[in-house]
């Protein structure tokens, strides 16, 4: 299931998340730019690798001692090709503008950052010996998700199936569609640890690391905030439209 669009509202502009869009886009095509030779150099400098941290490996170059830790922030900037920097920009497009309207600008960023490098650590600790480079921003953008999960779970999100050569499309409750994207990432992290290559070289982990992150730090990022028409500005969506809608009549 592919989400196409959400119903929560929102009542300002979300910098944070445009700013994050083209941050990523502007790295991206940086990155289609280069040698395919130095590209690979550079996924495997500024990536997240496991075995830096757990390992003194030879041949995991680091230009300075410390370096490893800045690459928990670098990766979630860098990207494998174009349906990974599609899919996890237009998932942050989607659900991105709403979370950060309940936080405000400057507190989302942090959040978003706080939830890339959550993600990385929950990998690296389920795959310590990995000397994979991980990259991408689907960790922060899950703990994101995991956020919207808990601050809108009656907000509808439409989603498309393609069956065949036909896109059917139809509406969810928030609550479900994330509810069945989070289990996905988990029957998937398990099958990369029980088989191995054969689950694919996605890193699962860190989605549900990024994803646990989120649901349960984004209080502390909405706290002091406060709704214009009614009450705490953290409330779920769908718990102040009630309310909302009896005020209004």
């Amino acid at each position: 299931m592919f989400p196409i669009q959400d119903d929560a509202p929102r009542r300002g502009i979300p910098i944070a998340t445009y700013g994050l869009i083209l941050i990523n886009v502007f790295v991206f095509f940086i990155e289609i730019s280069l040698p395919p030779a130095q590209l690979e150099q550079v996924v495997h400098l500024f990536g997240v690798i496991p075995a830096r941290f757990t390992t003194s490996l030879a041949g995991l170059y680091e230009p300075f001692p410390g370096f490893k830790y800045i690459t928990l922030l670098t990766a979630m900037f860098l990207h494998g090709g174009w349906v990974h920097i599609f899919g996890n920009m237009w998932t942050l497009w989607i659900f991105g503008d709403n979370v950060e309207d309940r936080m405000g600008s400057g507190r989302f960023l942090l959040f978003y950052l706080l939830c890339g490098v959550a993600a990385s650590v929950f990998h690296i600790y389920l795959h310590p010996y990995s000397t994979v480079p991980v990259i991408g921003a689907s960790g922060a953008i899950s703990g994101v998700l995991g956020a919207y999960y808990a601050l809108f779970p009656l907000a509808r999100i439409v989603v498309m199936i393609p069956i065949f050569i036909f896109p059917f499309f139809f509406e969810l409750p928030a609550v479900l569609y994330l509810a069945w994207w989070f289990s996905l990432q988990v029957f998937s992290g398990t099958l990369s640890i029980v088989h191995g290559p054969l689950a694919g070289p996605v890193a699962w982990w860190a989605h549900v690391g990024g994803f646990v992150t989120g649901l349960v730090l984004h209080r502390l990022f909405c706290l002091g905030r406060r709704c214009r028409v009614w009450k705490d500005e953290c409330m779920p969506w769908g718990v102040q439209s009630f309310f909302d809608e009896r005020i209004n009549h």
